[in-house]
């Protein structure tokens, strides 16, 4: 019965990429004017633009998805988002997921894809880990985000985690930047985007409910430099405290 099914699978990931095109080539135009208002107002309204494309994009495939709160959440505070990273859809759900002005840190290597490249380098603030120089370049774009209100998001693992624990070793970045500019962090959990799409088969893809959970935000107040490290595994233990809580579906014992 499950390789019957292949058919089908194949049939729906050729439907949801050439729809994810379509609604890109729609919402370019859109986001080249708004390359005409600046960085900052510019770059919000090319926000709102994936927004809609990701709204889009997600009906048109099925997936549903809601914002579940464990304590209010203030979109008018600015907040420094921290998530699990666990599945190519976890780019699709930020736009899903939050709905306040925002900068995303993402690879660099995304935006050497055609016309979705140029999108992304618009949308988020693009990071080459390897090289130091344009780390420390991509640290000083966040800060300067941070003086002007608006929020920054960054997957502190880095990378896809296929540990099969509930988060892999997190990276100090988002830490100190959160203590350097005294914002609070604020922990986020895509709880459904590994069981929609895994990070081993693009025919994982399938059709179903997409939950981001947003966790009680964590101050940073009177912490310095000191105190990065002890942050970070404090956000760590409690996102995977969480995430064994809500039974998120890669873990393994």
């Amino acid at each position: 019965m499950k390789y019957l099914l292949i058919p089908v699978r194949v049939l729906y990931v050729l439907y949801a990429f050439i729809s994810f095109i379509l609604l890109m080539f729609v919402s370019t135009p859109f986001v080249l004017a708004g390359t005409l208002f600046g960085k900052i107002k510019g770059g919000n309204f090319i926000y709102k633009i994936c927004c809609c494309w990701g709204k889009g994009w997600y009906f048109l495939i099925g997936i549903r998805h809601k914002n579940l709160y464990e304590s209010p959440h203030d979109k008018s505070k600015q907040y420094i988002f921290v998530d699990n990273h666990i599945s190519y859809l976890d780019a699709p759900q930020i736009v899903k997921t939050l709905k306040q002005p925002v900068r995303i840190l993402g690879k660099i290597e995304m935006a050497k894809i055609p016309v979705f490249g140029f999108i992304y380098r618009k949308a988020i603030v693009t990071v080459d880990r390897r090289n130091a120089a344009l780390r420390a370049r991509s640290v000083r774009i966040l800060k300067s985000v941070i003086k002007r209100g608006i929020s920054i998001f960054i997957f502190p693992e880095g990378t896809f985690n296929e540990t099969h624990r509930p988060v892999k070793d997190f990276f100090d970045g988002a830490f100190r930047i959160a203590i350097e500019t005294q914002t609070p962090i604020k922990p986020v959990l895509f709880l459904d985007s590994y069981s929609r799409l895994n990070y081993e088969s693009l025919l994982s893809l399938n059709p179903g409910r997409s939950r981001s959970i947003f966790l009680e935000e964590i101050p940073v107040s009177g912490l310095t430099s000191n105190d990065v490290d002890m942050l970070k595994q404090k956000v760590q233990v409690i996102m995977k405290q969480k995430l064994q809580e809500y039974g998120a579906k890669w873990i393994r014992a």
